[in-house]
């Protein structure tokens, strides 16, 4: 049993809880492929995450994907982002909030309106402007 959990400790991904840019983005990044884009749906090519999936429980559900999204304006918050920039992603959470509190259209408008991805881009966009060393190149 040792050996399996070395093995599953060496695959998870390495975060640095520091403030830098670098550890900034690589929270942000995996957060977003967390709720966005985890699993692919069998037989399509549509990406799923969590926020889709906990969308599916009435209230509640919708509730806790909208804080988990507000997640990402906190770590913009801390990388000194603008008021304006801020008060979009928070947008971005309210609106998907509020289309997912729409039975049944909430569903697809989870599918279709994916506040994170278009809160990851903001803080992208922030990033490689005022930090562009923060970009990680994978090879």
């Amino acid at each position: 049993m040792a050996g399996s959990a070395q093995q599953a400790r060496r695959m998870a991904p390495e975060f640095s809880l520091g403030r830098d840019a670098v550890s900034v983005r690589q929270r942000v990044e995996a957060v977003e492929r967390l709720l966005e884009r985890s699993f692919t749906l069998p037989g399509t090519s549509q990406p799923v995450g969590l926020d889709a999936i906990i969308g599916l429980v009435p209230v509640a559900g919708n509730a806790i994907g909208a804080v988990m999204g507000l997640y990402l304006v906190w770590e913009a918050r801390n990388l000194g982002m603008s008021k304006w920039q801020m008060s979009r992603m928070v947008g971005n959470v309210g609106l998907d909030a509020a289309i997912g509190a729409i039975p049944l259209a909430g569903i697809v408008g989870d599918f279709l309106f994916r506040s994170n991805s278009r809160n990851l881009r903001i803080v992208r966009k922030h990033l490689d402007r005022h930090h562009p060393s923060s970009r990680i190149i994978e090879g």
